[in-house]
């Protein structure tokens, strides 16, 4: 049998995260309902993700005629480059970099953020001899950038104003 202090600590707890406004993260709710996407490379893994997380909330369209905003892609880009390198020329630190440059119209192009750069940056050690779970590595902070990206990104975009239907 459970004591009481057992039941009510967890309940404690609770109570205090709901008092100070914790929330779990649900899917963002934006102030349109249709959106389209322009500019981003075909295959871009970032616009892929994007498109997942958008269609939560609204309905991802083909064509700025159908939409009531259009995302546009101005650039959108994986950057990595040496940090450090021993003298004997080897790399012993990158770093990596996603890149979105991005603005969000209405289809008749009247400005609703005007042009915007998100960029992050990370450090990571790299070694020759362990290649492989570097190239993994690189691959999950990439990965885990891409998604604070796109949380930064929706973040704006349910903060528009002036979006007619």
């Amino acid at each position: 049998m459970l004591s009481r202090r057992a039941l009510i600590v967890p309940m404690l707890g609770g109570m205090l995260l709901a008092a100070c406004g914790f929330q779990l993260r649900g899917s963002t709710e934006l102030p349109f309902q249709r959106i389209a996407m322009q500019g981003f490379a075909p295959r871009s893994p970032l616009a892929e993700e994007l498109r997942k997380t958008l269609a939560q909330s609204a309905e991802v369209v083909a064509t700025p005629a159908q939409a009531q905003v259009v995302l546009h892609a101005l650039s959108d880009r994986r950057e990595r480059g040496v940090v450090a390198s021993t003298t004997a020329a080897q790399v012993r630190e990158l770093q990596l970099r996603v890149r979105l440059e991005f603005k969000l119209t209405t289809p008749g192009g009247r400005e609703l953020i005007p042009a915007t750069e998100l960029l992050l940056t990370r450090d990571m050690s790299y070694s020759e001899t362990v290649a492989l779970a570097k190239e993994y590595e690189e691959e999950q902070l990439l990965r885990a950038m891409q998604s604070d990206i796109i949380g930064q990104l929706m973040r704006r975009l349910a903060h528009v104003k002036g979006v007619t239907g």
